[in-house]
């Protein structure tokens, strides 16, 4: 399926802007770079299909490349004039856009480029996608108002035919303002001052820009839900401008063989059999194909492929009445790092796509089977190869509006305050959340949400965690990870840095599963692959990694101590270092490993064989 995709790709890459092909890029070099920045090609950055559970082959065409930028006062209406090329999709401030200058609240980014128009799109609707902008965007093509979005992290898509003037050539322009965190929006761990554990803003388009031809019936988005249980998959879908007697044809295939198929009603649901299912687990990722077509007269109109796997998580009892952490009905201990997903060259996005699955293969090689992707989203290809490899995850939901009481001790009533957000705020998060959990709930990896973390800008804890629980009860919620703790959502979550901890299963673990949601960041500078020269930091410095990696087996032996007596999981801060924190299993360009691989794995592999009483 992937190799026809990236055919499709090149087809459609062979017709891009003139003007992308023959202007001068230039890297900024002023700080660390990882080894794939070199290969960024400015003509065709992430040239790969980006949205792999809802695949149209040929009729699509990647936008990246560049663009002309300009910054300027928030207060003018356009630009005069434009300041050079901005290399789309990376940030503003970031070094792979070639402009690497902050932008601020009081300023705006004007993005603007000629398209040509690929030759499917004729007699189509024309759909014009962006994976990601952070964070206030408006579209105009031809000088007209596609539409706006607010969310940084959340895909959206404006349907531009009405706006489209005679001839191959349309004029895109794109406005963006990032208040950063002087703003009440979700923004994760940007900050205008970066320092210890925040980080670099991050403005404008992030992810892959691209346009769509699709008929006039088409199928906007669908919704796979399997049941081990019940050996079945649900699915429906959305479909867009559909007509009376219009029906859904659904196929489920393992490889080239055809297991169940199916025709239903447009907007109803199919149950459809998968008989002696392969179940998919971290050590077998088995991903079945779909394909759903939307017939008219009993002939295809659209038609769309995807995929789904057949796994369950849960919580249940174990012997002793702790609540464990369920993959297909079995105790499975996840373990793996906090993976934040930054980059030195392109911040919030990964250079290539081998340097974000390099990330990926390098965490399954130490022995980890679990990833907690924090305070960020990715890509939609990212959590398509952890589907792929077989990466279980946890998705935080990013931060923003802080200000509140932390109490990191459960069971404590001392310093707990949730956040008194304004009704605009509070907007804000729902909304986003509510978006970035419907664009990623087809990823089986993802099997834990994660509201809140650390009280950072917490509110309404309770209802906010029981509304996640509503909406995807198909997954496990872990109410606010690190506190404040409520006796609601499946799990209860300690932070303890250094040393591995838990909360007490006696207390805490008949109702709700007991994990621990960060520990270690042990830090080791690495001359040479700092992001600063200065005020580097972890919980506990080493200055060679025999005694890093000792230390490291330390912990991973005092987990194996907890794992029978309820932990389910646990957290290792981090994948790698971060700006000024030095805490990673890898240096920030991702150059050194700072323990050696096979000796990670031997020690992680061994949290897996032992069971729950």
């Amino acid at each position: 399926m992937m190799k026809k995709i990236l055919t499709g790709t090149m087809l459609f890459l062979l017709g891009y802007s003139a003007i992308a092909q023959q202007t001068k890029w230039t890297l900024i070099k002023d700080r660390i770079v990882s080894p794939w920045a070199e290969k960024v090609n400015p003509s065709a950055p992430l040239p790969e299909y980006p949205r792999p559970q809802l695949v149209r082959e040929n009729n699509w065409k990647n936008l990246n490349g560049l663009w002309e930028y300009a910054i300027i006062p928030k207060d003018q209406q356009h630009p005069a004039d434009y300041q050079g090329k901005i290399l789309v999709p990376f940030a503003a401030e970031s070094a792979l856009s070639g402009v690497g200058k902050t932008v601020g609240k009081d300023s705006v980014l004007w993005y603007k480029n000629t398209i040509t128009l690929p030759a499917s799109a004729s007699n189509k609707e024309l759909l014009l996608h962006f994976g990601a902008v952070d964070w206030q965007t408006e579209v105009f093509v031809n000088g007209k108002s596609a539409g706006k979005h607010e969310g940084g992290f959340d895909p959206f898509t404006f349907n531009i035919t009405s706006l489209l003037k005679k001839g191959n050539k349309q004029e895109i322009k794109v406005r963006v303002w990032d208040p950063t965190d002087q703003g009440p929006q979700p923004r994760g761990k940007q900050v205008k001052k970066p320092e210890s554990i925040w980080y670099t803003p991050v403005t404008g388009i992030w992810q892959t820009v691209w346009l769509e031809a699709v008929p006039k019936s088409y199928i906007l988005s669908t919704r796979q839900t399997p049941d081990i249980d019940a050996h079945h998959i649900s699915v429906s879908a959305v479909v867009q401008n559909h007509r009376p007697g219009d029906q859904l044809k659904i196929t489920v295939l393992d490889g080239t063989d055809i297991i169940a198929e199916e025709k239903i009603a447009v907007n109803s649901t199919a149950v459809i059999p998968v008989k002696n299912e392969k179940l998919w687990s971290p050590e077998k990722p088995f991903l079945y194909d779909l394909k759903i077509a939307l017939l008219r007269n009993g002939k295809p109109v659209d038609e769309i492929k995807s995929y789904f796997a057949m796994r369950k998580i849960s919580m249940g009892q174990d012997a002793s009445g702790i609540q464990r952490m369920l993959l297909n009905n079995h105790f499975v201990f996840q373990y793996g790092p906090l993976d934040q997903g930054w980059w030195p060259d392109g911040l919030y996005t990964a250079p290539t796509e081998e340097a974000m699955i390099y990330d990926i293969d390098e965490l399954k090689k130490m022995g980890f089977n679990m990833i907690r992707k924090h305070i960020k989203v990715e890509p939609a290809r990212y959590y398509n190869y952890c589907d792929r490899v077989g990466i279980l995850l946890w998705q935080d939901m990013p931060s923003g509006d802080l200000g509140n009481g932390w109490e990191n001790n459960p069971g404590v009533l001392d310093r707990a305050t949730d956040k008194n957000r304004t009704a605009e705020s509070e907007g804000y998060y729902r909304k986003e959340w509510d978006a970035i959990m419907t664009s990623l709930y087809n990823f089986p990896s993802i099997v834990v949400w994660v509201p809140f973390n650390e009280a950072w800008g917490q509110f309404k804890t309770v209802e906010i965690t029981e509304w996640t629980m509503k909406k995807d009860p198909s997954r496990l919620v872990n109410s606010a990870s690190g506190g404040n703790f409520y006796t609601t959502g499946h799990i209860v979550d300690l932070h303890n840095y250094p040393h591995p901890a838990m909360p007490r299963p006696d207390l805490f673990g008949r109702k709700q599963i007991v994990v621990l949601g960060e520990f270690g960041g042990l830090a080791l500078p690495v001359e040479g692959h700092t992001w600063q020269q200065k005020n580097n930091w972890g919980y506990q410095s080493f200055k060679n990694a025999g005694d890093l990696f000792n230390k490291y087996a330390t912990f991973a032996k005092r987990i194996e101590e907890l794992i029978p007596l309820g932990l389910s999981a646990a957290v290792y801060t981090q994948t790698t270092d971060v700006e000024g924190e030095i805490n990673g299993f890898m240096t920030y360009d991702r150059k050194v490993i700072k323990m050696p691989v096979n000796e990670l794995k031997r020690v992680n592999d061994r949290l897996y064989l032992i069971p729950a009483p």
